[in-house]
């Protein structure tokens, strides 16, 4: 059996599946993807996923994309690789239906605001530093037409309507997993699933960085609480501590490329 892990640096979607692979014990091959370089573009990649994202897991031969789905791959090609404190997916229907709950809230309603802000802060620096041919002929070599776009609006900047819209979207989560953590020790209940690493991914280590006027630790001590235990996992900091090629300062970014 043999595990392949492409991946960036770990944060944000990268993060979120390599979380899983340490939480299970599973030894896997990691294979840097420099975004910096817009390797996620090139040919040899394009090979492996025609979307040209990060992350992917192939699992002899078999390629798995989008980081919901490979997490909850795992789980079910590795059901016995579990962490001590129990699986990262609720064996009962209930507990699995509330996880996918999360999940999915954190897909649809967290991950992509959040990223707005990073892209806009942080991508539109690189983007607005290349040539505009060379920039044309980058946008191209982008297989998602959506990705495309981004990395144009990224070169102009969202509007102050459009990421004012995203923060109250974000702020809107803040308060309902302070409230949820108020009657569960997790998101999904009183175990600590892949919902938790999702949300804690894309929205808990970064956060009060892109947000200090939020004041996340006077307003929200729960999830404050809640990213501490997290942290604090073993293997969520041997993640955090793997290979890490960003440029100073744009530890911030959100949403890998």
């Amino acid at each position: 059996m043999t595990l392949k892990y492409y991946h960036a640096e770990p944060l944000a979607n990268s993060l979120k599946s390599m979380i899983p692979l340490k939480e299970k014990g599973l030894a896997y091959e990691s294979h840097y993807v420099d975004l910096h370089k817009f390797e996620q573009h090139s040919a040899w990649f394009v090979a492996i996923n025609p979307e040209g994202q990060v992350p992917v897991l192939d699992h002899d031969g078999t390629i798995i994309t989008h980081t919901t789905v490979i997490n909850e791959y795992l789980e079910d090609a590795f059901p016995d690789a579990q962490p001590a404190d129990g699986p990262l997916r609720p064996r009962d229907p209930v507990g699995a239906a509330r996880m996918r709950y999360w999940n999915k809230f954190v897909d649809e309603h967290v991950m992509n605001y959040v990223s707005m802000h990073g892209w806009h802060r942080m991508v539109g620096i690189i983007a607005r530093s290349i040539e505009g041919g060379e920039f044309e002929k980058l946008l191209e070599n982008i297989p998602l037409p959506d990705q495309r776009k981004k990395w144009a609006t990224a070169r102009s900047g969202w509007s102050e309507a459009d990421l004012a819209a995203a923060t109250d979207k974000i702020v809107y989560a803040l308060e309902k997993v302070e409230k949820q953590l108020g009657e569960t020790a997790w998101l999904a209940d009183d175990m600590y699933t892949l919902a938790d690493i999702n949300f804690y991914s894309h929205c808990g280590m970064m956060v009060e960085r892109m947000f200090p006027e939020l004041e996340v630790a006077k307003n929200y001590p729960r999830l404050v609480d809640w990213r501490e235990r997290v942290t604090a996992r073993p293997a969520v900091a041997e993640a955090l501590k793997s290979e890490d090629r960003t440029t100073p300062g744009l530890r911030t970014w959100s949403g890998d490329r």
